[in-house]
């Protein structure tokens, strides 16, 4: 399995980004992840910078593969979504994964929009999907549903298209998105969930497709430390999924997380000061059939955390 590195754009500015990839290839990193958001998850994090101009500048001071986890079908109108990933696949060959999501409402109220319920979002996040593969694909498409396409081609695009990865946190959507994906990205949960939503994606015609795990980790020498930036930085894990994807705003996330106590949030992140609990943990994913996990550090010393993990943990998972 590749041990990858998230890069949080809710946390952290660009440049830092940038610097932080390149650290994290020379670590031992085989990957790197990007999210893709409008707004950060608590007005303490106060970042969110515009994760397509950064892909073009992370990967091109890296040589490995990236992915990103995005949402077409509102803040990004399909046609849109697939030029972009069409131009970095372009700049990049063979080095890209993009992973759609039905999205939250942090980032996609912007638009004014309706925001629709799960099912609904699931819908058009299958219709959207479908439009940007044929785009890859070089086709010249007309659509007419959830989302509107006319005439749109792509005069730009890689000589292979990318694998089209799909976002899920549930067996039920696992199960649905499997019918279109090539491969899946979720969370680290449970083993018993994390099984369920494996086999769900598999179910529903995933059999043979790449599974890609996002892990949330907080590492520090000092347990107590590890355990308050995760309180500080990421208690919004501790929310259902429901309500993680239709909160507003960051004071909004605040609001909610204000009582959450720190045993809430494992096993959503994985929060320790024993480096080898952190190997064991990741080398689990494994079994489950994961062939990538991309590690996020929720803790803002992510200098720290590149250097240690690649000294210490990394080869204890070759």
């Amino acid at each position: 399995m590749e041990i990858g590195y998230h890069a949080s754009h809710e946390q952290f500015p660009p440049s830092r980004l940038v610097a932080a990839a390149s650290a994290a290839e020379a670590a031992g990193f085989a990957a790197v992840l990007s999210s893709d958001h409008f707004a950060p998850w608590s007005t303490g994090q106060d970042e969110s910078g515009f994760a397509w101009t950064w892909l073009g500048a992370a990967m091109a001071a890296t040589t490995v593969p990236f992915g990103i986890v995005t949402a077409p079908g509102n803040r990004y109108h399909p046609a849109i979504t697939a030029q972009a990933i069409a131009t970095v696949d372009e700049l990049y060959p063979g080095r890209f994964t993009p992973c759609l999501g039905s999205g939250q409402a942090l980032n996609e109220h912007v638009t004014g929009a309706l925001w629709p319920r799960k099912p609904e979002r699931n819908a058009r996040l299958a219709e959207s999907a479908d439009v940007i593969r044929r785009l890859l694909d070089g086709e010249t498409v007309d659509h007419d549903g959830r989302v509107t396409v006319r005439a749109a081609r792509l005069y730009t695009r890689p000589s292979t298209p990318p694998p089209l990865f799909a976002a899920a946190l549930t067996p039920g959507t696992a199960r649905e998105v499997a019918a279109w994906a090539d491969g899946l990205i979720t969370v680290n949960a449970p083993e018993e969930q994390l099984r369920k939503v494996v086999d769900a994606f598999r179910e529903g015609g995933g059999e043979g497709k790449p599974l890609h795990l996002q892990v949330h980790v907080s590492w520090d020498a000092d347990e107590d430390r590890a355990r308050n930036q995760a309180l500080d930085q990421w208690r919004f894990v501790a929310l259902p999924a429901g309500l993680n994807q239709e909160l507003e705003l960051p004071e909004q996330f605040d609001a909610a997380c204000a009582h959450v106590p720190a045993g809430a949030l494992e096993p959503g992140v994985i929060v320790s000061a024993d480096l080898g609990r952190h190997a064991a943990a990741l080398a689990s994913y494994a079994d489950l059939g994961f062939s990538r996990a991309y590690v996020h550090q929720v803790g803002t010393d992510q200098e720290r955390f590149i250097d240690v993990f690649g000294e210490r943990v990394l080869p204890q998972l070759v």
